[in-house]
């Protein structure tokens, strides 16, 4: 996805419009619904409408909004920290923005996008909590169907809860350290028995709740915590929720080169966040450089997440991190990842388990295939089981070369995953034979993953690109 497909023509914000003056020039349906949208704000809304609709002139007799019954003049929008121009005649409504422009007060015309300074968006009110969904003027009621959807989402108590956090506000900067101490209190506040007094209308149970949260929080010495996370195979809808949590409160995001910038965004903003590479061929931190890191950090009171591809007990060298954290006393937790196998095996549809064919499944990297006797795994597969060979491309001639002359059937079925469960992957497939033309496709960039086995055959390979074809097609390549 190009990168201005990701970037917003608007930058959202919220107006301070406490009373201030909005003004909405209209006499139907387009101006009842902007003074509906500002009556959720304190705002002073003045109605310049001479003629209002019945359903607009009983609202604003109701809410005692002042009106002004004049024919449109520029001056009429000076003082204005907002003006709405939705009198449903198109000329008139950009006469009012061009004043509007002149006076340098931000204008909306209804329907007219280039007569827009801004736009109004879907809000749902949990006041002083506000949400505002908007799409740049292109999907009104795309944007209504979301505002629903959150509304039923957002517990009414919202707004009580968020008055009783700022009640609470001056006394958490004093007593609680920035940093992790402090994100750790609000996240108890906001998600435990004081948000659940709250919306049981409790109110002097939640205040006792949360001065007994906050005299402990006050009271501990800040320790850290490492967090060694699996960030899946790299696509953002595969990581798991408690991940994206972790990620959300930590301090620092230490992660490898494998893991992609769309899921390392994913963290809280002002995260620090390094990087440690650990690729094929790029490893710009050794491993006990890493391990040294991670203590340092831990021993600074940070909370981390160590950001792993996949799974970090899958191939993550994760046994020897936890060592290091447990001699030097860092607390330390494993949250576990999509393993790429698994992801390779969804985007083939591929049974990597096949009753009557297949009951058992080997994960290996093929590099301990270099010595004379054949791995327990390479047994395995000669015995029917599915065999998922990581970071595949550079081994394929020996796993395959090995595998056959062991006894494996050189028409065994073999799956080839690039990029396994992202939106760039990349699927070929073929026979075991066909499996060493593999090493000389060095276009495969990725991290590539090799599925072999019986059960294989079960996939769907519609949407892969044939192996043999590859390699038939590697001399005419050479000759060009």
């Amino acid at each position: 996805m190009a990168q201005q497909d990701k970037q917003l023509s608007v930058f959202p914000a919220f107006f301070k419009v406490e009373n201030e003056v909005t003004a909405v020039f209209g006499n139907g349906n387009e101006a009842y619904a902007k003074a509906r949208l500002l009556k959720n704000t304190e705002a002073r809304i003045v109605a310049y409408t001479d003629a209002p609709e019945e359903d607009y002139a009983a609202f604003l007799a109701q809410h005692g909004i002042e009106q002004v019954a004049l024919p449109f003049e520029p001056s009429q929008v000076d003082g204005a920290r907002l003006v709405f121009a939705a009198t449903g005649e198109g000329a008139l409504d950009r006469e009012i923005v061009a004043a509007a422009r002149a006076a340098r007060i931000p204008a909306n015309a209804v329907d007219q996008p280039d007569y827009c300074d801004f736009y109004t968006p879907a809000l749902v009110n949990r006041a002083p909590i506000a949400v505002a969904i908007g799409t740049e003027g292109v999907g009104p009621v795309l944007a209504q169907m979301i505002r629903a959807d959150i509304d039923r989402l957002l517990p009414r108590s919202l707004g009580k809860l968020g008055r009783l956090a700022n009640s609470y506000r001056r006394a958490v900067d004093r007593l609680v350290p920035r940093g992790a101490p402090r994100r750790l209190f609000w996240r108890d506040f906001f998600k435990g028995k004081v948000a659940d007094h709250v919306e049981a209308d409790e109110i002097s149970l939640a205040r006792r709740e949360a001065t007994r949260i906050l005299k402990g929080v006050a009271a501990d010495r800040v320790e850290g915590r490492v967090f060694l996370v699996g960030a899946g195979p790299g696509a953002e809808d595969l990581l798991t929720l408690r991940a994206h949590r972790l990620m959300m409160e930590c301090d620092v995001i230490v992660y490898d080169a494998l893991v992609p910038r769309e899921v390392v965004d994913m963290g809280r903003r002002d995260a620090e966040r390094i990087p440690v590479g650990k690729r094929k061929g790029c490893h710009s931190k050794s491993q006990s450089e890493i391990n040294a890191l991670l203590v340092e950090l831990g021993h600074a009171g940070k909370r981390v997440v160590r950001l792993k591809s996949g799974d970090p007990l899958v191939f993550g060298r994760a046994g020897e991190e936890m060592a290091a954290l447990r001699d030097a006393g860092i607390a330390y937790e494993i949250v576990p990842g999509v393993t790429s196998a698994l992801a390779a095996a969804a985007d083939f549809e591929l049974p990597l388990t096949l009753r009557g064919v297949s009951s058992s499944l080997v994960f290996t990297t093929g590099h301990d295939l270099q010595g004379n006797v054949l791995p327990d795994w390479a047994r395995l597969a000669l015995s029917g089981a599915t065999v998922a060979v990581y970071m595949g491309r550079t081994v394929a001639a020996s796993v395959a070369e090995r595998l056959m002359a062991g006894g494996l059937a050189e028409d065994t079925t073999v799956a080839v995953v690039e990029n396994a469960g992202r939106r760039d992957s990349r699927l070929l497939h073929g026979t075991l034979k066909e499996l060493p033309g593999l090493e000389a496709r060095t276009e495969l960039s990725g991290p590539v993953m090799v599925i072999i086995g019986d059960a294989v055959a079960g996939a769907d390979f519609s949407r892969s690109e044939p192996l043999g074809a590859l390699v038939s097609a590697e001399p005419q390549l050479a000759r060009i």
